[in-house]
């Protein structure tokens, strides 16, 4: 009996420590390295978003990558993509206050959800669903086509404002000002 406990202990053990450093990795290494742009926008607002990169890498979006029709998305890969603002904004016409975000979306076809969540310390979406009375904002927007197609996705910053989400033949943009 001692020995199968001493043996359960053990195993606990090892994987907390696994867990521990795989979560400390050099996140620049990953398949999907982590990404930041930012952007000043008008009125001397700072936006940053920061996300893990995935590539298509011959694969379907929908089909054999997320984001899945009507799914909850982190819009990236790993953790959540975050979203900071410096000062108050509006994210079409909403007001957001300054602070920093968790970023997800629902594809819904043509309509997007995109949603900012309180919660930003997250991984991936799994825990969407237990932090979603946290959100701050959901807005939807039209989806429209990347022309070319995005082999990584990408996050783009206008001065104006827009900010743009390209993947695959996916584009999704909103503005934030």
């Amino acid at each position: 009996m001692i020995k199968l406990v001493s043996l359960v202990a053990f195993a606990a053990l090892s994987i907390t420590c696994f867990t521990a450093s795989a979560q400390d990795q050099d996140k620049s290494k990953r398949p999907s390295p982590l990404v930041a742009v930012s952007q000043t926008i008008t009125g001397s607002k700072t936006v940053k978003i920061e996300y893990g990169q995935p590539s298509v890498k011959g694969r379907t979006i929908g089909k054999d990558l997320e984001p899945k029709a009507g799914e909850v998305w982190r819009a990236g890969a790993n953790e959540a993509t975050t979203f900071e603002v410096s000062k108050d904004v509006t994210v079409e016409g909403k007001a957001l206050p300054a602070g920093k975000y968790a970023v997800f979306m629902i594809d819904n076809g043509d309509e997007w959800t995109i949603i900012f969540n309180k919660t930003w310390k997250t991984w991936g979406a799994y825990d969407y669903e237990k932090n979603k009375a946290e959100d701050a904002l959901q807005v939807k927007v039209k989806a429209g086509t990347s022309t070319p197609p995005s082999e990584k996705l990408t996050y783009t910053i206008a001065k104006d404002g827009t900010v743009a989400l390209g993947w695959g033949e996916k584009q999704v943009k909103f503005v934030v000002k």
